[in-house]
């Protein structure tokens, strides 16, 4: 314990002092301020005399270089509030509503109560091993590391940190997941299955179109030309919450509008869909939801209920799992659909053709696998 009243200045340049509370304190003078005059004053404090002459000697040598960086007082939860708060405007809905859950279940309770300015990478590399320690898988860990990531490099950007500690940490190996795309014999099963089905058209569509499932579920019939025979995706139907607007077309997952043209047969599907939601239309009376007139009907959606409102993807999901099941893929999800052909038959041929063909060649391949053809020569009648 130090001597009751020991104020005296230590040896050495500066002004340096041991406190009542026993811990040392250096302080040292960063400009003046512009509105009094009067010299502003700082203080680094340490457990040490040796401690606080070498942070005094880092901040003089600072100061002199012009490189003088004054530390943040704020705290990470704060920061990470004002951060999601003010800095989300380019994010998408869903992104900053991850962002959000991430924070709050993970990065606020573990680093919230440090100083921004003293957090350092080996606390965040702690924060991580543990996460995986924890059982976080290292996918779900690298997710967390790049929101925190970019946190606090708007941090560096706006001034309150020098550097950004999460650059410098090890991240886990991520082992990517081996895709299980339906087999021959399933594609010809599930075709079976799905003949005649109230989700037929528009499960047939993503296998032969590779749609998204919210692509497909937000597929406007002004995207549609039967006459081209071409289909635009440009957007998604999205699910929300009530508050927040409930389902709303969303922009794509890349952001990037693309345009196919698949086999002919798919646009007579999508024909046979424009028929059969007339029908419903009528047969629904007064209790159908969509369109009312010709001009209304451009823009409204192609799958729709019977009643005219929008499909769910969950609705599509639940519904394909029972196929699934029918044709022994009970683990099979709809977006398997979108990849029977691409990884084992198309992979060889997309260095040679645009997507458009690929997809094509995709449809096709599964019509002929419908009709049991297998062998090269037997597809020349089918060319030709």
């Amino acid at each position: 314990m130090p001597k009751k009243g020991n104020t005296r200045s230590a040896q050495g340049s500066g002004t340096i002092r041991q406190r009542k509370d026993g811990r040392w304190e250096a302080r040292y003078t960063v400009g003046r301020d512009p509105g009094t005059g009067k010299q502003v004053q700082k203080s680094v404090y340490g457990s040490t005399q040796r401690e606080v002459r070498k942070a005094l000697s880092e901040a003089v040598a600072a100061l002199d270089s012009g490189n003088y960086f004054e530390p943040s007082k704020m705290t990470v939860a704060r920061w990470v509030e004002i951060w999601l708060q003010e800095y989300m405007g380019d994010k998408k809905y869903l992104t900053v509503k991850h962002y959000k859950a991430q924070c709050r279940t993970h990065i606020v309770p573990s680093l919230g109560a440090v100083r921004l300015a003293d957090l350092t990478t080996p606390q965040i590399q702690a924060f991580y091993n543990r996460l995986q320690r924890e059982g976080m898988a290292a996918k779900s860990v690298r997710n967390v590391h790049g929101i925190l990531t970019k946190c606090l490099s708007t941090a560096v950007q706006v001034g309150y940190l020098r550097d950004n500690p999460a650059q410098r940490t090890t991240l886990p190996k991520v082992l990517k997941k081996e895709l299980h795309p339906l087999t021959d014999e399933q594609v010809k099963a599930f075709l079976r299955v799905a003949s005649g089905d109230e989700y037929e058209i528009i499960l047939k569509t993503i296998l032969f179109t590779g749609l998204r499932e919210a692509e497909a579920t937000g597929l406007t019939w002004d995207c549609v030309d039967l006459s081209s025979g071409t289909i635009k995706v440009c957007k998604q139907l999205q699910k929300r919450p009530l508050k927040d607007g409930g389902f709303t077309f969303a922009p794509l997952k890349n952001n990037k509008t693309r345009v196919i043209k698949p086999a002919p047969f798919v646009m007579e599907l999508l024909d046979r869909q424009r028929r059969n939601q007339a029908a419903q239309k009528l047969q629904a009376g007064p209790l159908w939801q969509g369109w009312t007139t010709n001009e209304e009907r451009k823009t409204a959606l192609v799958f729709t209920t019977s009643t005219g409102g929008n499909l769910s993807p969950q609705t599509v999901y639940n519904h394909y799992k029972k196929l699934a099941v029918k044709i022994g893929a009970p683990d099979s999800r709809v977006h398997d659909l979108r990849h029977p052909y691409v990884k084992p038959t198309t992979k060889k041929f997309l260095s040679f053709f645009k997507f458009e063909m690929a997809i094509s060649l995709r449809a096709f391949l599964c019509f002929a696998l419908l009709l049991g053809i297998k062998e090269g020569p037997q597809l020349v009648p089918f060319i030709r």
